[in-house]
């Protein structure tokens, strides 16, 4: 899967750890998506498109 939150992360100048309070998982979490070790479930992904004003799709894509 492949992901733009560390662009949208870089756009609103918020750094992993903020971003893992904001959305309820810890700073490692941030970075294993970013890094695509880990692929967020359903909710975590709704939380974070949430939080960036944005869908989904936005965020995440097929590889």
């Amino acid at each position: 899967m492949n992901t733009e939150l560390k662009v949208y992360r870089a756009k609103h100048d918020i750094t992993q750890e903020e971003l893992a309070k904001e959305v309820g998982v810890t700073r490692q979490t941030i970075n294993a998506i970013e890094t695509g070790r880990y692929n967020p479930s359903l909710e975590l992904a709704f939380a974070l498109a949430e939080y960036f004003d944005c869908t989904i799709e936005d965020l995440f894509s097929p590889e």
